[in-house]
């Protein structure tokens, strides 16, 4: 039997089944072309000298963690190690885009790769990379925001981020869940009224809904997060968790808006009571640590602690 001729045009090939894919899920085409563009950068770096100095943070996760992403995301977040030097980091990444690879029809455009400090609202320290890929003449804007230093606990977690396509696997370091909770709910904390990351609210209740946890873990996880980020861990409610905060105008605003741009595969319920959910999740162990107390609760997907 006479094997098939290789596919002239990947990219092409690529492009179409995504889109194809993309229609049947009713998902935005150009964040399903971004999202893999992004697994095929992980893939790269998965491949490269640099493997052991970044983890996978951020919402790319999602789409480890569960069948459907919580939500969609075109945005790449990583934890690095080493020097923060925005042009170190760009030499590096534009080393990644140059990994030789079997055709996965993603063009990286080296020349295109920015690096430059992260604003401080964005990352607690940080580079933030933009440049372009492109898939058969589809262009695509890549956004990779770095952070240095934060504490990972448990530990980081060696995994196989799933291909859309079946494609080679990237084999990666993430996060694991009670970091990401960590990071998140001292975000709310830290900016207080300020904060419009409607997302963090989302994907904490979105977690709490699908995992497990064991008390004494998220509260370490909690404690090392806020003293890297030297954060007072709160003693009483804080500000965006209060009823005050929900009902505030500007904020249902804001949340509205962030439900009418993000694809969510999961129906939260209206923001009062989702951030209620979410105090219910995250005050028990931090109001524990701030009493010098051992926090022994079980927490089961869904919730309450126990």
């Amino acid at each position: 039997m006479t094997p098939k001729p290789p596919l002239k045009n990947v990219g092409a090939s690529v492009r179409a089944r995504l889109t194809r894919r993309a229609s049947e899920r009713k998902e935005n085409v150009q964040l399903a072309l971004t999202r893999f563009a992004i697994e095929r950068l992980l893939y790269r770096l998965s491949l490269s000298p640099h493997r052991d100095q970044f983890v996978l943070k951020g919402a790319m996760l999602f789409s480890l963690w569960t069948p459907t992403p919580y939500r969609a995301t075109g945005d790449l977040d990583l934890l690095g190690y080493g020097d923060a030097a925005p042009e170190r980091i760009a030499a590096v990444f534009r080393e990644i885009c140059g990994i030789d690879v079997e055709d996965d029809g993603v063009v990286f455009k080296p020349d295109t790769l920015r690096a430059e400090p992260a604003r401080a609202e964005d990352e607690y320290s940080g580079v933030r990379i933009t440049m372009t890929a492109e898939i058969a003449g589809a262009r695509l804007p890549i956004q990779i925001d770095i952070g240095f230093g934060d504490a990972v606990i448990p530990a980081v977690q060696d995994i196989d981020y799933p291909s859309l396509l079946d494609m080679p696997a990237p084999r990666l370091q993430a996060y694991p869940p009670e970091t990401v909770v960590a990071e998140k709910f001292q975000a709310l904390v830290a900016l207080g009224m300020l904060n419009s990351r409607m997302k963090d609210f989302f994907d904490l209740w979105a977690i709490s809904e699908t995992f497990s946890f064991n008390g004494p873990v998220l509260a370490q996880a909690i404690a090392a997060t806020f003293d890297r980020r030297r954060t007072d861990i709160p003693t009483d409610t804080p500000i965006a968790l209060t009823p005050a905060f929900a009902e505030d105008a500007a904020k249902q605003a804001q949340w509205q808006g962030f439900l009418r741009r993000t694809a969510i595969a999961m129906a939260p319920g209206p923001f009062a009571e989702l951030q209620a959910r979410v105090a219910a999740f995250v005050l028990p162990p931090a109001h524990a640590l701030v009493a010098g107390k051992t926090f022994d609760g079980k927490w089961s997907a869904g919730g309450p602690w126990k």
